[in-house]
């Protein structure tokens, strides 16, 4: 397997994922500033452009990062980041599935649309106007997990640190709870810290 890999938060979270279940496979960087992820090499694996893509050892690719951290825990399933049970998995997967539609997607867009659109309005399409909406919905759903916290949980699956805590952090959402929880641990007392600190080298 190869991991292409760039700046931004969604190969963060794969890095996150990878480095709690101790997974080591080849990287190749992507310059997203240099537009390589919209050039026709990279487009082969990805049509969609996006960053990260995962190629498998079939020679196909996956993209989306809920898709590749799934593969990657059915190939390693331990230690589990998304759930040893049915049960677990499935709360996981419905925590993930919140974060991502209610607070990262929201809020990225957010920011795509608003300071970096100098950045982002030759590449995708762009609504400046919606900016300041999507941001105040964003900040609306943290309000609501930060409530939904309060019952004393450690992390958002209450004592296991998981796929949907990742993808919160890996936003850059340090009101939350979880958020806080995470970072308040020692730099070297877990794998995905230093992963996400060290970027895509």
């Amino acid at each position: 397997m190869k991991l292409y890999d760039s700046i931004g938060p969604n190969p963060r979270i794969v890095r996150m994922f990878m480095a709690e279940k101790g997974i080591e496979i080849p990287k190749q960087a992507v310059d997203l500033r240099k537009g390589e992820n919209r050039e026709t090499e990279h487009l082969k694996r990805n049509p969609h452009g996006q960053m990260p893509a995962l190629e498998l050892d079939c020679g196909n690719y996956l993209s989306e990062i809920t898709a590749i951290c799934e593969y990657l825990e059915e190939k390693h399933p331990s230690p589990a980041m998304i759930g040893t049970t049915p049960e677990e998995r499935a709360e996981c997967r419905m925590w993930t599935r919140r974060v991502d539609l209610n607070i990262a997607e929201p809020l990225a867009n957010g920011y795509r649309f608003g300071e970096a659109l100098k950045f982002f309005e030759k590449r995708i399409p762009v609504a400046p106007e919606a900016s300041p909406g999507l941001k105040m919905i964003a900040a609306n759903r943290i309000k609501w997990l930060n409530d939904q916290m309060a019952d004393g949980r450690d992390y958002i699956c209450g004592k296991r640190f998981t796929l949907a805590d990742m993808l919160l952090i890996a936003g850059s959402i340090s009101a939350t709870r979880s958020a806080s929880r995470w970072t308040s641990r020692t730099p070297t007392s877990s794998p995905g810290s230093t992963a996400s600190a060290r970027g895509h080298r």
